[in-house]
């Protein structure tokens, strides 16, 4: 079977530094990939390469076992990202930025984004600006896309930065859930994992450093 994602021989060169390189890694359904390592390792980048946002070096990645390059428009709607920053913008209010958000892969109605911003605490915050929200706040909002309609494949980079210890106990069981229903999940956190799905492993970056 064709694994959903996959990374062959993958390196990655920054500010004239190998990071890593002749990387393997596959991602099917049920699988929860952590990507561990100390910092300045390649965590960010490996996730960026993943989700098409930079070139590698060398090696490719494969998407439904098609090169990234090659998939255009359609990888917006074949992923979900979520970056370190929030990624959202200030000025306008949480539904607004949902709405801007989701209309680059599945449009989502008002009511459904609604439940997302309930679903992550931010019930009577859907028409506020995001400026005026605290840190905490602001990556629930961006975490609320994961609890609308969207691709099986989230790439996060340190979601649970600002969040509460409530906030990271839901967030883990919700990631949890999605990998048993068949979805998958790559991530990097420097939190320690309380629940993980029975397709969670680790990889460790330093096995593939230059």
């Amino acid at each position: 079977m064709t694994p959903h994602l996959q990374a062959v021989g993958l390196a990655c060169e920054r500010d004239w530094r190998m990071l890593f390189e002749h990387l393997e890694l596959q991602v099917t359904a049920g699988d929860m990939l952590q990507i561990s390592g100390p910092n300045g390792s390649g965590k960010t980048s490996l996730l960026r390469l993943l989700a098409g946002l930079m070139q590698p070096t060398q090696g490719q990645v494969l998407l439904n076992g098609k090169p990234l390059a090659e998939q255009g428009a359609e990888l917006a709607r074949s992923l979900v990202w979520i970056g370190h920053a929030a990624g959202i913008k200030d000025l306008l209010t949480p539904e607004e930025n949902l709405t801007w958000l989701c209309a680059l892969h599945r449009p989502a109605s008002r009511e459904a984004i609604w439940r997302a911003l309930e679903a992550v605490g931010l019930r009577g915050f859907e028409d506020v600006p995001c400026h005026t929200l605290s840190a905490g706040q602001q990556r629930r909002v961006a975490l609320a896309r994961l609890y609308l309609d969207s691709p099986p494949l989230w790439i996060l980079d340190e979601p649970f930065t600002a969040l509460d210890r409530q906030g990271v106990a839901q967030l883990e069981a919700h990631l949890a859930r999605h990998c048993e229903q068949g979805g998958m999940v790559v991530l990097t956190t420097h939190h320690t994992l309380e629940r993980t799905p029975s397709g969670y492993r680790d990889i460790n970056l330093g096995q593939w450093a230059a």
